[in-house]
């Protein structure tokens, strides 16, 4: 059947009956979205603007998060390292985010109240990496991002709160009349071996969980050998024999020791089980044996359950002989005297996590102990990182000239100020003290050093008498 053209009125009628229909069709979709819009608005269960959250070394900015209804979080790594973002209490966290990504982090509706939030990768939350989540009954808050009365993005006193800036101030000049505070107990203290009959230079090492005093006041549950933090210090010539006695007193954990940076034979590797088996808690043994035929600067420490027992303590210095010296050598402008004696030698270990937590050489400011030299000294300084964390040590007044890297001699020396130690690493160290005073030396991440109530953790002085 043949079809019939339309007249030009037909479909003009056809045109016009169209365009009301869309237009018709339109206003009602509109209604309908603003009706659902509405509705959304004074539900209580509604969802509102994910909250800006940021995470970096080491702190989660805003110190404090309000929210109420339906809450989301996003969560965006601004630092260098890898971090996550996550409430234990509900059981919500993010992926592990690299430096720059984002995620947001749905949380549902939770029930009114205050919630820790932290970032789960090892050691971050004892840096600093704890905030707090506060959610108000529905209808009660905004959802919004806000940091503590008095306090800004980066967790010091607000610029415009005179009252609070000041005292902190006072906090600040206040803390440095309490240094060095005296407090039980000195880590690194030079092990005196038993001598076998063929030679053999034995040390004796206990495992155990004692109390260590950080800083005054402080006593924590720490994880020690010989019952110090660090434990005492290891130092034999090239060529000894050495056998280590390791007692272990934890109670039902099992441990290893590991010779980091210190040449071994496999069987002495300390990775139980690979290399040996595990030495019981309670009171069980294991000899480890080496003969070191160069000179080395490495630590001690529990390989078995690491990440708990070293932050919590279980760590120490092991030297082998000494680093050779740039004697009459001139580096970075800086002469180095053809007959140089080191007046003294310096362990400093790094730690920032677990129940230690910021601290050199097992304690925090104002516990740490002064370097006291008289003027013209040259002293060796051998930093060791037993942390989770870099720290660029930073000594205010003479430049250091780093001789050896993870125990090994520099064929070209090099002058500096600030030497960042990351975790493992070890730097020997010349420091010229030609200078009358009293010169800080610290950690160079300004929170590892100062905080509200003054100065804290990683932070001595090199007294020049």
């Amino acid at each position: 059947m043949s079809s019939q053209p339309s007249s030009p009125q037909s479909r003009s009628f056809l045109t016009v009956f169209a365009a009301l229909t869309a237009v018709v069709a339109f206003l009602l979709a509109t209604t309908a979205i603003v009706a659902v819009s509405a509705k959304s608005d004074s539900s209580p269960s509604a969802t509102s603007a994910p909250i800006a959250v940021t995470v970096s070394e080491y702190k989660i900015t805003p110190a404090a998060i309000s929210a109420s209804g339906h809450v989301q979080l996003a969560v965006t790594n601004a630092g260098t390292m890898t971090h996550n973002f996550s409430v234990p209490d509900l059981g919500k966290k993010t992926r592990d985010l690299a430096p720059g990504q984002s995620q947001t982090l749905d949380l549902g509706s939770p029930a009114a109240g205050t919630y820790k939030v932290l970032c789960e990768v090892v050691g971050h939350a004892d840096l600093g990496m704890v905030a707090s989540l506060t959610v108000s009954a529905s209808g009660t808050g905004s959802s919004s991002a806000s940091s503590m009365p008095g306090m800004d993005m980066a967790g010091s006193a607000n610029a415009n709160d005179a009252a609070t800036l000041k005292a902190e101030s006072d906090k600040m000049q206040a803390s440095f009349a309490a240094y060095p505070a005296k407090t039980e107990g000195l880590g690194n203290q030079p092990l005196v071996p038993t001598i076998a009959a063929d030679g053999t230079k034995v040390f004796k090492l206990t495992a155990a969980i004692t109390d260590w005093e950080v800083s005054p006041g402080k006593i924590v549950k720490a994880w020690t050998y010989n019952g110090t933090v660090p434990g005492p210090l290891i130092k034999v010539n090239v060529g000894d024999k050495v056998q280590i006695d390791l007692t272990n007193n934890l109670p039902g954990a099992g441990t290893d020791l590991h010779m980091h940076g210190v040449m071994t034979d496999f069987a002495m590797d300390g990775v139980a089980p690979i290399t040996q088996a595990i030495i019981p808690g309670d009171g069980g043994t294991f000899s480890y044996n080496v003969t070191p035929d160069h000179a080395q600067v490495g630590m001690y420490h529990a390989h078995n359950m690491g990440e708990m027992a070293v932050p919590n303590g279980m760590f120490g210095a092991f030297e082998v002989g000494d680093m050779p010296l740039p004697a009459g050598k001139t580096v970075s402008g800086i002469k180095i005297p053809a007959n140089i004696t080191i007046a003294q030698e310096v362990p400093m270990v790094l730690n920032d996590a677990g129940v230690i937590g910021l601290s050199l050489n097992g304690k925090a400011f104002p516990a740490t102990t002064p370097i006291v030299t008289n003027v013209g000294d040259w002293i060796e300084v051998q930093y060791f990182n037993e942390g989770l964390a870099m720290h660029p040590m930073h000594q205010h007044e003479f430049p250091g000239i780093v001789i050896a890297k993870d125990g090994l001699p520099l064929d070209s020396p090099y002058a500096m100020d600030t030497l960042v130690v990351a975790p493992g690493e070890r730097y020997t160290v010349l420091y010229n003290t030609n200078k009358v005073g009293t010169w800080v030396w610290h950690c160079h991440i300004l929170n590892h050093v100062e905080g509200p109530s003054g100065m804290l953790g990683m932070v001595t002085a090199i007294v020049v008498k």
